[in-house]
C-alpha cells in the first residue's frame, strides 16, 4: 500500500501548488458596442447599458458667440464640409413635407429659403412610402412613430425654452421627444461624450451626413466624403471640423439623399454639395437666426 499512499501524496501537493508565474487569464470586459439592426427590430437592452458611456458636466462657453462660417477640413482621410454656428445667435429648425419626398422642396436649398434660412441638410431617414422613419417634430407638430433600430438611435432637439441637444433615444424617451418645440430622430450615434461609438459598420463605406455639437452652445452641420460609419466615428472623436472637440455627434441620412446648401450670407459662403442622381428627401434642418 506504499505506492498508492505516496501518489495520493503527490496529487495532493499538486493540487495545492500555487500557479506558475506568467500565466494570466484575462478578466471579460464588455466593450462599448452598438450592434445595427433592421429598422423595425428593437435594440437589446444588454447592447443599450454597455453603450452607455461615462456622463460629462456640461460645456459652457463663456466667450462671445461667432457668427455662422463655412468650415472643410479633412480628419482622417475623411473631408468634412459644413456650416459652424452658435445656438446662443442661431437655431436649426425641422422643415418636413407631408405630402412626399420632393412634394414642396426639391432640394435643401429651396427648403431653407423658405423659411428664410441661411444654410440647410437634408435630416432624417424615411419610408419606401415616404414616411418618416423616426419620431418627427416641426415647430410642435409631431409625424412619424418612436424608432427603436440603430437609424433611430439618437435624438436632435430644441426644447420649449430654445435650449438645444443631442440626446441617447433611450434617455429623452418617446415623450420627452414628443414635448420638443422641434425634434428629429436618426442614427446612429457617431461620438458619445467625446468618444467614439464601438460596433459600427466597418464594410459599407458612403457620403454621410451629420449633426455635432460640443456639449454647449457650438454646433455644425454638414457633410463627410465616403466612408464607413466607424471610419467616420473615429476621425470624429479624434478631432472636430470646427476646430473645437466634438461631444455628441449624430449621424443623418446619407448616400444618395446628401444635400448640403450653404448661402453667401454665411462667412465662407456660398456653398452647395448636392450630386446629380440625389433623390428627393422627406425633411431638413435649416439654419435660421434667433
Amino acid at each position: 500500500m506504499r505506492f498508492p499512499i505516496l501518489a495520493l501524496a503527490v496529487v495532493l501537493a499538486t493540487a495545492c501548488a500555487p500557479a506558475k508565474p506568467g500565466r494570466k487569464i484575462p478578466a471579460a470586459v464588455a466593450p462599448v458596442t452598438h450592434s445595427p439592426s433592421s429598422p423595425t427590430a428593437p435594440v437589446a437592452k444588454a447592447t443599450e447599458a454597455a453603450s452607455a458611456p461615462v456622463v460629462l458636466p456640461p460645456v459652457e462657453n463663456t466667450s462671445p458667440a461667432n457668427g455662422p462660417r463655412v468650415t472643410s477640413r479633412d480628419i482622417s482621410g475623411i473631408t468634412f464640409e459644413g456650416v459652424a454656428f452658435d445656438s446662443r445667435t442661431h437655431r436649426l429648425r425641422v422643415v418636413d413635407q407631408a405630402g412626399s419626398p420632393g412634394s414642396r422642396f426639391t432640394d435643401s436649398a429651396s427648403a431653407g429659403r423658405s423659411v428664410g434660412g441661411i444654410a440647410a441638410v437634408n435630416a432624417g431617414f424615411f419610408t419606401p412610402e415616404g414616411a418618416p422613419l423616426g419620431l418627427l417634430v416641426s415647430s410642435g407638430k409631431v409625424s412619424g412613430s418612436w424608432n427603436g433600430s440603430s437609424l433611430g438611435s439618437g435624438v436632435w432637439y430644441e426644447n420649449t425654452s430654445g435650449g438645444a441637444g443631442i440626446s441617447r433615444r433611450e434617455k429623452l424617451g418617446r415623450s420627452g421627444a414628443a414635448a420638443m418645440r422641434e425634434s428629429l430622430q436618426a442614427g446612429p450615434m457617431l461620438v458619445e461624450n467625446g468618444r467614439a461609438v464601438g460596433g459600427l459598420d466597418r464594410a459599407k463605406a458612403s457620403v454621410r451626413m451629420m449633426i455635432l455639437w460640443d456639449g454647449g452652445s457650438r454646433w455644425w452641420i454638414g457633410r463627410g466624403s465616403t466612408s464607413t460609419l466607424a471610419e467616420l466615428s473615429t476621425a470624429l472623436s479624434s478631432g472636430g471640423p470646427a476646430g473645437w472637440p466634438v461631444r455628441h455627434a449624430l449621424n443623418l441620412d446619407g448616400g444618395r439623399s446628401s444635400d448640403l446648401w450653404i448661402s453667401e450670407a454665411v462667412s465662407g459662403g456660398p456653398m452647395v454639395r448636392r450630386a446629380p442622381w440625389n433623390r428627393p428627401v422627406r425633411n431638413f434642418l435649416v439654419l435660421v437666426g434667433k
